[in-house]
Order: C-alpha cells, then structure tokens, then sequence
C-alpha cells in the first residue's frame, strides 16, 4: 500500500515579509488625514512602519490621537483603510527580491501557499490584483487568504483558520516581527523569521536572511 502524500502548506505574512508597503499606505493615508480637515497632522512611512502587524483599531488608536474616540475616529479608520486599499491597488508597494521566483520554486517543490495578515478587508487582494494574481484560477500561486479584517479574529486563530479549511497536514508560518512569532505559537505550528523584515525574535528559531533563502530552509521546518 502507498503511503499518503502529505499536504504541506506555507503561509505567508503581508508586511515585512512579503512586501513593504510602508511608503504608499503613508501617502495614502496622509491624504485623508488631511482631507478630513487635519491639516497640521501628517503621517509618514516612520509612523506606519512602528505600527506594521497591528490591527486597524489599534493602528488608528495609536496615529490618530487628534481625532475623537469612538466614531469620528473610526470614520477616519475605515476611510484611510479604503483608500489605501484603492491606492495599492494601482500603485503597489516594494517587493522583497526574488519574491515570484520563489513562490513559484516552492509550489513547484510540492508546497501549498497561503497568506494570512492582521490587516483590513481589500488588502491583501490589493496585493494580487496589483501583480495580478488571481486566487480563481484554475491552479493559482496563491491558494486562500484570509485577514483579521474579513472576521475580526485574531491572528492565530485565522492561521488555524487557514490549515483547518485547506486540511494540510503540515505547515509552517513565516514573519517577520514578535507578534507573528506569537501567534504561530498560539496556532501550534513551527515558525520561520523573515530576518529582513520590520523586526526580531526573543528566541531562537528557523530564520531566512532573504526571500530566497526559503526554497533551502524549508524541507528543514516541514
């Protein structure tokens, strides 16, 4: 009798891990703040990138201090959110090197590829329309999704998401700040740290120095 061939799943955090979107979400935002009559505010890529892997209620709590609890706030929130998503759309943000190439080595190599973030509704799809990618398709690069914005759980709980919904046998998170550690840990799977990225781990655990380096150091993880 055959043995069963396991279904293996990476899955893929957005921001400092797969791309920086840092400069154009602050230019996007910067524009509604202002718009909304903050004219002596600003947002820079400094302050988007001290929040990256948050959640949008704390994002807006921690950068929007001026505006009013509660609903003008949030009305600032869902508008930055949306135009950032419409922004994105058509501008992109920076790409990590060799980012596709090794997508496409890794499914090729038998992997299944998923992307979960802490972020709103729109934006990872923001991502794939920008490159063109298209979850729909007969055999797509990318096979699920989800986002704290889509159910509001928290990131462990959409990683877990995730593995039960695709029924992998086996997989593995990628990050690149503490909180992505953490959540892995909280949804039980083996963690590899984007070094690259935003942040650092307090403990020792797999690790790539480039996005490259992940088609080397993955049959050591899953």
């Amino acid at each position: 009798m055959s043995k069963k061939k396991l279904k293996k799943g990476i899955i893929f955090d957005m921001d400092g891990t797969i791309w920086d979107s840092s400069f154009n979400v602050a230019k996007s935002w910067d524009i509604k703040v202002k718009e909304f009559g903050y004219v002596n505010e600003a947002v820079t890529q400094d302050d988007i990138k001290s929040v990256m892997g948050k959640t949008m209620d704390v994002i807006a709590d921690i950068l929007f201090p001026y505006a009013e609890e509660g609903e003008p706030r949030n009305s600032l929130r869902k508008a930055c959110e949306d135009y950032e998503n419409e922004y994105l759309r058509e501008n992109g943000g920076d790409l990590y090197p060799e980012v596709f190439e090794t997508l496409e080595k890794l499914k090729n190599m038998g992997y299944n590829l998923y992307i979960v973030s802490n972020c709103q509704a729109g934006y990872i799809e923001a991502f794939l329309d920008y490159f063109g990618i298209d979850l729909n398709s007969e055999d797509p690069l990318i096979s699920d999704i989800e986002c704290f914005g889509n159910n509001f759980l928290s990131k462990g709980e959409n990683i877990k998401l995730v593995v039960e919904r695709n029924k992998l046998d086996k997989a593995t998170y990628v990050g690149d700040i503490q909180s992505d550690y953490d959540s892995t840990m909280e949804a039980g799977l083996p963690f590899i740290h984007a070094a690259y990225g935003f942040g650092t781990i307090n403990t020792e655990t797999a690790k790539i120095n480039t996005f490259a380096e992940l088609s080397e150091v993955i049959g050591t993880v899953i």
